[in-house]
């Protein structure tokens, strides 16, 4: 039987990782990095992105903090740092300021790599494990407090995240013709309002722990 506790920390890493990753609203982009593959080519670049992020969020999870540690960066003045930083992605999120930024990273690294490095550079970087992603993540270590269950909780959510996006690339085109214009901007503020809902309790507790 797995405690309410560690049930509790799932959902909210669930939460706020999907939020932050946004798998949907990368569905779009993708087609455009990809314009002109083939079925196959799509398939590889979406599993090597989604693999190449994983191990991005898995290396900040378990390593970021010793990192902070060694900078002498205390983890209450992170929570708060990364709480504003994750503010600042969700108000893009609500005003489409988001959406135009990921566009136009994505454009200037197909003019000058040509997508030989597309999955790397810019899918796994910085669209889907980019600063927010990594700030989030560390967030929610520090939050496990060392507790192996909830550790294992967030490994379990970061696979769960990855997985997603790479569902999310492989349905890309069907996706994007269900959700349409308006569905996509409807779920992008929808989610918007959740990211920032918890970036605010993110300042909450790096404040308390201050105090």
């Amino acid at each position: 039987m797995i405690p309410q506790i560690v049930l509790d920390y799932f959902l909210t890493a669930l939460t706020t990782l999907m939020v932050t990753v946004d798998p949907p609203g990368l569905a779009p982009i993708f087609l455009s990095l990809t314009l002109g593959m083939t079925g196959g080519e799509r398939r590889s670049v979406a599993v090597r992105a989604t693999i190449i992020a994983g191990g991005i969020m898995l290396g900040f999870a378990f390593f970021g903090q010793p990192v902070l540690g060694a900078l002498g960066i205390g983890f209450p003045a992170f929570r708060i740092a990364g709480g504003l930083l994750l503010f600042w992605i969700a108000f893009e999120m609500i005003f489409e300021i988001r959406t135009q930024r990921k566009s136009s990273v994505a454009r200037t690294a197909v003019d000058q790599d040509h997508i030989h490095n597309v999955a790397a550079f810019p899918l796994a970087i910085p669209l889907m494990a980019g600063p927010g992603t990594i700030t989030a993540t560390m967030l929610l270590a520090g939050n496990a407090g060392g507790n192996g269950m909830k550790l294992g909780a967030l490994v379990v959510v970061i696979a769960v995240v990855a997985v997603a996006c790479l569902a999310v690339f492989l349905i890309a085109d069907r996706l994007s013709k269900l959700l349409g214009v308006t569905g996509n901007l409807v779920l992008t503020r929808l989610l918007g309002v959740i990211l920032a809902a918890l970036a605010v309790q993110f300042v909450i507790d790096g404040v308390k722990a201050i105090l």
